[in-house]
């Protein structure tokens, strides 16, 4: 091996949805030089990224809400023991158990400039009605660190856009999403090479 190689780095995805994000991350590595092994869990059984996770060939698991509130997924994210855990649609409050274990790897990327428009029950399109409701000028994404709080973790990297009239909330969901598409794995990969000490 290669003296200068990467040191090899677990990254388990946690995702509720399509899995638009996680394949996006997953394809933006596969040309790159890492080494990474990658892991998700569901905790919704007929989600679409179940079927891209098959497709990526990359290893998944169910995990229902009750094993969530337990001590169950604790265990079972414990025996992959990842490097970072990258929230990708995952619509679960994580526990405070995980929390603590994995302090300072857990990243979530919320679609709005927070602490705007961010806490329980802000998510998806209920985010983009309110900023377009509100007559927002700007709006944009954030990434951040997960803590015990909804969407209150330190905050690793934002984005703006401007929001030009008249504009829809299916309209500026698109364009939040190009920009979750274009810098969540540009973020994950800076935090890859702190890993790696580069």
């Amino acid at each position: 091996m290669n003296i200068n190689s990467p040191k090899k780095v677990k990254i388990l995805i946690l995702a509720s949805g399509n899995g638009s994000n996680a394949e996006n991350i997953i394809n933006y590595f596969r040309d790159k030089f890492y080494q990474i092994d990658w892991r998700i869990i569901s905790n919704n059984s007929k989600a679409g990224v179940i079927e891209k996770s098959k497709k990526l060939n990359v290893p998944f698991q169910i995990l229902n809400k009750d094993q969530f509130n337990s001590n169950s997924a604790l265990i079972e994210i414990k025996k992959f023991n990842p490097s970072l855990i990258i929230l990708a649609g995952f619509l679960l409050k994580i526990s405070e158990n995980i929390i603590e274990k994995f302090s300072d790897k857990i990243i979530n990327i919320h679609p709005s400039l927070l602490p705007a428009y961010g806490g329980k029950g802000m998510y998806g399109m209920n985010v983009h009605n309110k900023v377009i409701e509100n007559l927002e000028k700007e709006s944009g994404i954030t990434i951040h660190y997960v803590n015990k709080n909804y969407d209150e973790g330190k905050i690793i990297f934002q984005k703006k856009l401007t929001i030009r009239y008249p504009c829809s909330s299916e309209e500026l969901s698109k364009n939040i999403h190009d920009l979750e598409m274009e810098f969540f794995p540009k973020i994950i990969e800076d935090l890859i090479k702190v890993l790696n000490n580069e």
